[in-house]
């Protein structure tokens, strides 16, 4: 007896397949259908076993959907999309999914070329313009030469008055002493030069510290008075010391009748600074050199010196035979020198040496309120072609001496004075 319920009859159950049944036949098995490719199978190499054919229960090779149409995946074959011959997308080409890349173009050079140099040239134009207004926010332009009265006729090329003063501003204990400048008060000029630029060469003009001048009528720098000569003469280096670089260049213009153009000055520890910054200087001490003041200690012959043994050179005088006027060539010779190397392409394009070089000059030097960066290399660049000899360095023509001053030679000055104005070859001498 059955208890289980009876289900439909065949008739009602129709053809299907799967269909639940109460009878005792079974379904027969489900067959899963697999596909074959349509085309006839590559041949296969001798010894590989014949790859069989997959077909449906029903003995068909292809898939046959409902509207009878037959449908090939391709699968069999082994072949995916992409591939050249094959039927999905990329097919006969070889940029689909699977298949390779085209060939890579060739590198534009001249448009590499182009973006590189536009690259650099636009790096050089900021940084030179970037160190240009650093440089120049660096200069001290703290003299007015608009307070120098009574000036002579400008002339032609360019007259820049040079000093090295004495001063100490800034400097530790340590330091006057590591460079024996001692510790007075205020500050004097250690050193003067009159520096013309020009077509006809340039000329290194030493005036000696101890030159008999006249202190001219003068407006005072600081308090507008002013100062009616009498007539009194002084050292040179009393001008400065009195009022400053303004009655300094009063002072030079009326004792000479040479208009300066520009005035820049250093001390002491702004020069051992850049003979420091540039690696020292080379020079030729034309002979041994002991002066205990200065701190000088030398053996004759060519010889690097750091910043304090060129600051001990540049002020010994006392163990010199000529005193201050062998001093004055001694600075001549080694500014020159200075000059030379801070021009040098090892200094100009190493911006380890160029930048501190700029930085420890920039910081020291006191200039005129015109001058500008190009005057000041204008300027370093004449003294660098008067040390290589392009130029002329002398002293100022010397007749005697009275009261211990040094008497300039009057003849000599005006023809002097005369060549320089008229920017021609100097061809007066001097001690």
């Amino acid at each position: 007896m059955n208890d289980w319920p009876e289900g439909p009859s065949d008739d009602n159950r129709g053809t299907r397949h799967g269909s639940g049944s109460a009878s005792a036949r079974p379904e027969g098995a489900r067959v899963m259908r697999q596909v074959r490719r349509g085309r006839p199978a590559p041949p296969q190499s001798p010894g590989i076993p014949q790859q069989p054919s997959y077909v449906d229960g029903r003995g068909h090779g292809d898939f046959t959907d409902a509207r009878g149409s037959g449908y090939d995946s391709g699968y069999n074959t082994g072949q995916v999309y992409g591939t050249p011959g094959g039927g999905g997308p990329g097919g006969g080409g070889g940029g689909g999914f699977g298949g390779g890349r085209g060939p890579r173009p060739a590198p534009n050079w001249r448009r590499r070329i182009k973006v590189t140099s536009i690259t650099v040239a636009t790096v050089l134009v900021v940084t030179t313009v970037g160190t240009y207004f650093w440089a120049d926010g660096k200069l001290q332009r703290e003299v007015d030469l608009s307070k120098v009265i009574d000036r002579p006729d400008e002339g032609e090329g360019t007259n820049y008055l040079i000093v090295g003063s004495d001063s100490r501003e800034g400097m530790s204990a340590e330091e006057k002493k590591e460079l024996h400048t001692g510790s007075a008060d205020g500050k004097r000029t250690d050193s003067m030069m009159i520096l013309h630029t020009g077509s006809n060469g340039d000329t290194l003009i030493s005036l000696p510290r101890d030159s008999d001048v006249e202190i001219p009528t003068f407006v005072g720098s600081e308090s507008g008075k002013t100062y009616e000569g009498t007539g009194r003469h002084v050292k040179l280096n009393a001008a400065y010391a009195e009022d400053g670089p303004e009655l300094l260049v009063r002072t030079v213009e009326f004792n000479t009748g040479l208009r300066i153009d520009h005035y820049v000055e250093i001390g002491f520890a702004g020069f051992a600074n850049i003979v420091d910054a540039v690696g020292g200087v080379e020079i030729d001490i034309p002979q041994d050199i002991k002066d205990t003041k200065s701190g000088a200690d030398f053996k004759k012959g060519k010889q690097t010196l750091n910043g304090e043994e060129a600051l001990a050179f540049v002020r010994t005088r006392y163990a010199l035979a000529g005193s201050d006027l062998d001093r004055t060539k001694n600075q001549q010779k080694f500014l020159a020198a200075l000059a030379n190397q801070v021009a040098t392409p090892g200094t100009l394009l190493n911006p380890f040496k160029l930048y501190p070089t700029m930085g420890a000059g920039l910081d020291s030097l006191i200039v005129d309120k015109d001058m500008g960066l190009y005057d000041l290399a204008s300027m370093f660049f004449a003294m660098k072609g008067v040390n290589s000899g392009d130029g002329k360095s002398m002293n100022m023509p010397i007749s005697g001496s009275t009261g211990g001053n040094l008497v300039w030679d009057e003849t000599k000055v005006k023809q002097l004075v005369e060549q320089l104005k008229n920017d021609e070859k100097v061809t007066v001498s001097g001690d």
